[in-house]
């Protein structure tokens, strides 16, 4: 019956799981271990643990198995594993499907830790990683071999907000054998229908939209039951990358609310750009949402919607980028995304900082690029305290 309900019914009541006490917030089991009748109840829990059994918390826990089913039921997904943190999740999901001598082919504009796995860590174990302009379909399809064994990009880019055609990227994929795992933390779990469009594997860093309010780390990896249980599950609980029971209680409570969440900030987000397009301090406003992005109508096809993030670029570089972002009031400084307060980040200096600056132009981040992530404030509030800002530069 589950799979008939509507997202916001999902949200609310999926993957619930109560104790004879019949509370009505979920319960968290804050216990490392559990009990077992007899020394041979424990041996064949270790031997097959069914859905309800549970043995060590670095294996699974009730509060964490109410968030992993949740949110799968959410995505469409058979099932989930949740992790200690977005990263991880990225990492788990590569790390445990590779092996070496396979190749992997990824976008080039990805997240600076996403990037440091993928140009640091997968060639030390014999991964080879060829990066590609991912809103190029032929680039994608010049690249791959027969030993390409996975395809990584982000759904929506960061910062520079590029869309990339997941039917497309995974049409190409599966012609060679090739999985493909999406990070769709700027589509989000309410505008993503990443699997649905072909992907196998779908991550999220469960710290941005699905808590939302700034409290926790968190991700999930999101595929086939097989994929999840055989091959996540076995290297996540050995390498100890499992999502605490106190951090999914808080994400269970994160999705109550996501969907109402995510809708205003997208409103909220596409009414700034639209305020700001065009000012003459601004050498371009990058929101997937304005019919002047590139990726405009794949946008509309893919997601509906352009999502919660819009990039400036200001005229000025760092010194205005830097003359802005000190004259905010409303909108704080930081470096997360997709929370109830709108952040403004400055990629060359923080999150991408590690990058060249021949990498930094190749991607496009500029010395004078904000990404701002639009929270649940008022919009005319925010619109006023961003047009003082840029006053300031």
């Amino acid at each position: 019956m589950t799979k008939d309900w509507k997202a916001r019914t999902k949200l609310v009541h999926g993957g619930t799981r109560r104790s004879q006490y019949n509370e009505v917030s979920e319960a968290i089991f804050l216990t490392q271990g559990f009990v077992y009748d007899t020394a041979e109840d424990a041996e064949a829990r270790f031997l097959n643990a069914g859905p309800d059994e549970f043995i060590y918390a670095r294996y699974g826990n009730p509060t964490v198995a109410m968030f992993e089913d949740r949110i799968a039921a959410l995505e469409g997904a058979e099932d989930g594993f949740a992790t200690a943190s977005g990263m991880a999740a990225v990492n788990g999901a590569l790390v445990s499907m590779l092996r070496a001598g396979d190749h992997v082919v990824a976008a080039r504009a990805l997240f600076g830790s996403c990037l440091y796995i993928l140009e640091e860590i997968l060639p030390r174990y014999g991964v080879e990683v060829t990066f590609v302009d991912g809103t190029d379909l032929d680039a994608w399809r010049a690249a791959m071999r027969p030993d390409t064994a996975v395809c990584f990009f982000e759904a929506i880019s960061n910062p520079t907000l590029e869309v990339i055609d997941i039917e497309g990227v995974c049409d190409i994929a599966h012609g060679v054998g090739a999985k493909v795992i999406v990070d769709n933390v700027f589509a989000t779990p309410i505008w993503s229908r990443a699997l649905e469009q072909g992907a196998d594997v779908v991550v999220y860093s469960a710290t941005k939209h699905i808590d939302g309010q700034g409290r926790a780390l968190g991700g999930v990896i999101l595929g086939t039951r097989d994929y999840i249980r055989k091959t996540v599950e076995p290297y996540m609980k050995h390498t100890g990358g499992s999502m605490s029971p106190f951090t999914a209680w808080i994400m269970l409570k994160g999705l109550e609310t996501m969907d109402l969440r995510v809708r205003a900030q997208t409103d909220t987000a596409l009414a700034v750009a639209q305020a700001l397009e065009g000012d003459a301090r601004l050498a371009r406003v990058i929101y997937p949402g304005l019919p002047a992005h590139p990726q405009h109508a794949l946008t509309q096809a893919q997601m509906g919607a352009g999502g919660t993030v819009l990039s400036l670029d200001l005229k000025g570089g760092q010194e205005a980028a830097f003359r802005f972002l000190n004259a905010l009031h409303i909108v704080v400084i930081s470096n997360n995304l997709g929370d109830a307060k709108s952040i403004a980040t400055h990629p060359a200096t923080t999150t991408h900082q590690r990058l060249s600056d021949t990498q930094k132009t190749l991607l496009g981040i500029t010395p004078g690029l904000i990404r701002l992530s639009c929270g649940l404030e008022d919009t005319a509030d925010l619109i006023a305290d961003i047009t003082c800002a840029l006053d300031a530069t």
